[in-house]
């Protein structure tokens, strides 16, 4: 029973009212109710459930379902702690001073079209945690939230968002557990956000607890950002299904000032604009793979006095080849063997002679 009131009373915070009228610029508005601590004792009115047909077609997944959990349980949390959830301009609104994905919205994160359509289905049933902006009266910085703030962004709405003061190592901490709780980053993002963080100046262990790594797996990303330049990073994008492995061997092959120059004609070709961001790792791996690997040394052309090509020798190390042209009348191959054959014996017999000596 306690748990359908908490289920209640998190629908009425989110989906009862009209949305407040805005205040002045740099204020947040909100409703009344928004702007109160929720009275656990008095359950808010259940509003009538609205069906959803994008949610409908998706369906519940276990991953849905959990998710759905912990943002019931974070807010409990902060509405227990007294904190206000209120409404804001977006526009006032400003992204972590720390980037750590890649994604382009629907190109490289499927994901985010499905919470579009849930926020303007149900509403924005989360909100987001901002700080107020260390450096402009009036304005914010997200800790966590940013594929919600983007969303609500696109459907022109007013975002929901708790408000609290936080020290920089604060909202770095909150913005890592958030992405570990929610889609994880992929291992490229979780290498340039390090770096980030380590560029400004954050302690290691800071780092490390953002991340939830040890030093070692630190190392490993630190070293993978500094080897990989970022447009490269950037215009290659998350690349999920590229694991560590595979980035630190990209790494080690940019390691050439002519691999880095060769990733740049790559990212820089229509196939690899046109390519999902999985696909564009493999594009830049291949060619620099290619470049890496020896070019095999062109065959030698065998010419009669007449200038004639009849067959071509390549020298491939240990086990020489001769290809005789397609044009090479049959008869004069049955006798070019045998003659090498006899010119073999000849000199197998010479080769003795010197060593009897």
């Amino acid at each position: 029973m306690a748990g359908n009131n908490r289920k209640n009373e998190l629908r009425a915070l989110f989906m009862g009212g009209a949305p407040a009228s805005p205040q002045a610029a740099g204020e947040p508005s909100a409703d009344p109710a928004e702007l109160t601590p929720v009275n656990r004792s008095t359950p808010a009115p259940t509003p009538p459930r609205a069906a959803s047909g994008a949610v409908k077609a998706m369906g519940l997944s276990l991953g849905s379902i959990t998710r759905e959990a912990e943002e019931a349980r974070a807010l409990r949390e902060a509405l227990t702690a007294g904190e206000r959830v209120v409404s804001l301009d977006p526009a006032l609104v400003e992204a972590s001073f720390i980037e750590d994905r890649l994604t382009d919205g629907e190109v490289d994160d499927p994901d985010f079209v499905a919470l579009v359509e849930s926020i303007r289905e149900n509403g924005q049933q989360s909100p987001i945690l901002v700080r107020p902006h260390p450096d402009k009266q009036g304005h914010y910085q997200t800790a966590y939230g940013h594929r919600r703030l983007k969303a609500v962004r696109r459907l022109e709405l007013q975002v929901k968002a708790i408000v609290r003061p936080l020290s920089d190592d604060e909202l770095v901490l909150a913005q890592g557990k958030e992405n570990a709780e929610r889609r994880n980053l992929s291992f490229i993002e979780r290498a340039l956000f390090a770096a980030a963080l380590a560029a400004r100046g954050f302690d290691r262990k800071v780092i490390g607890d953002a991340l939830a790594v040890q030093k070692s797996e630190l190392s490993r990303l630190l070293q993978v950002a500094d080897s990989v330049p970022h447009n490269v990073a950037r215009a290659i994008g998350p690349a999920p299904r590229a694991g560590r492995a595979r980035w630190m061997a990209i790494g080690a092959l940019l390691d050439k000032v002519d691999a880095r120059v060769a990733a740049e004609e790559e990212i820089a070709s229509s196939e690899f604009r046109a390519a999902d961001t999985d696909q564009r790792f493999q594009l830049v791996f291949d060619r620099l793979s290619d470049g890496d690997r020896p070019k095999p040394e062109m065959p030698e052309e065998l010419r009669d006095e007449a200038g004639r090509v009849y067959a071509r020798l390549r020298r491939n190390g240990k086990s020489p080849t001769i290809e005789f042209v397609p044009e090479t009348h049959p008869v004069f191959v049955n006798e070019a063997v045998n003659m090498l054959g006899k010119y073999h014996a000849n000199f197998m017999d010479r080769q003795k002679s010197l060593l009897r000596r």
